[in-house]
């Protein structure tokens, strides 16, 4: 064999060889990203959902070249489930504060938080009175029962200085006021009866979804949940596995969330309902 037709076969393999590892680490042609699909977990999206996760998919699709398909849960225990069993890829439905309660109830959970995607403010709405110091003594005032927005209801009843807490407690309950001075009765109910109590009682704290459900107006709020360093807690996340929260991808998706876009979608989707969490300064 001629030394020529060496070399140009030595030069054939090596060529091969690159190209061939290219494509193994995920390169393409044209220097654009290889398509990658990335499924998230959510719960029972709403309209207003679905409009914000199209600008989200289509930007992730056209920027990064990243296909985003969703499982839709109607509760949040299976969510994080599937997450942590590696059904889906992440999931976009709970607060920072839920996974704290999470891993904290389920210490073998490894689901961590890769950003901060909207906030509801949590109210207090009342058709009675116009303020929190109208509140007569006596008033009936109803509140989630569920563990995680209980404790968020009383600090805020707190924050609002109609009782005080037992603020060495993580996850507090009725029985932790240790002040209420116009001896408020402090009702919690099942989430999807809060907003129905409203003309019943004198005032009722309604989460955020449940009062855009039940179209409630917010000229009845009296009290809207402070945006700080405390309440930063209470930002929605998106949330990964810790082993795979570094995927460009997973990233990828959060940046396509964090947009300006997604921004004006929320607006239009809450008014002032919801709002963009990752760019809340305190």
């Amino acid at each position: 064999m001629k030394r020529s037709t060496k070399w140009l076969i030595g030069i054939i393999v090596v060529v091969v060889i690159v190209i061939a590892g290219f494509f193994s680490f995920g390169g393409s042609l044209g220097g654009k990203k290889a398509a990658q699909t990335v499924t998230v977990g959510r719960v029972a999206p709403s309209k207003g959902d679905e409009a914000i996760w199209k600008v989200i998919k289509k930007t992730a699709k056209d920027k990064y070249n990243v296909n985003i398909e969703f499982k839709d849960f109607t509760d949040y225990v299976q969510p994080n489930k599937a997450l942590q069993n590696g059904e889906i890829d992440l999931n976009a439905f709970q607060t920072q504060q839920y996974l704290n309660v999470w891993n904290k109830t389920y210490p073998k959970s490894t689901i961590v938080s890769i950003g901060n995607t909207i906030v509801t403010p949590l109210r207090l709405y009342s058709q009675k009175v116009k303020s929190v110091k109208d509140l007569k003594n006596g008033a009936t005032i109803v509140i989630d029962n569920d563990a995680a927005n209980q404790a968020r209801s009383l600090e805020l009843l707190q924050t609002a200085g109609l009782i005080k807490l037992n603020n060495k407690v993580a996850t507090p309950t009725p029985t932790d006021i240790t002040s209420n001075p116009k001896h408020f009765k402090i009702t919690p109910i099942d989430s999807n009866q809060t907003a129905r109590q409203l003309s019943s009682v004198d005032a009722a704290i309604v989460n955020g979804g449940f009062a855009l459900a039940a179209k409630v107006p917010s000229k009845y709020t009296i009290f809207t949940e402070p945006l700080n360093k405390t309440n930063a807690q209470y930002f929605n996340i998106i949330a990964a596995t810790k082993k795979n929260k570094n995927k460009q991808a997973y990233k990828d998706v959060v940046k396509a969330y964090q947009t300006k876009a997604v921004k004006k979608a929320i607006t239009k989707a809450y008014g002032e309902i919801e709002r963009s969490a990752w760019d809340v300064k305190f």
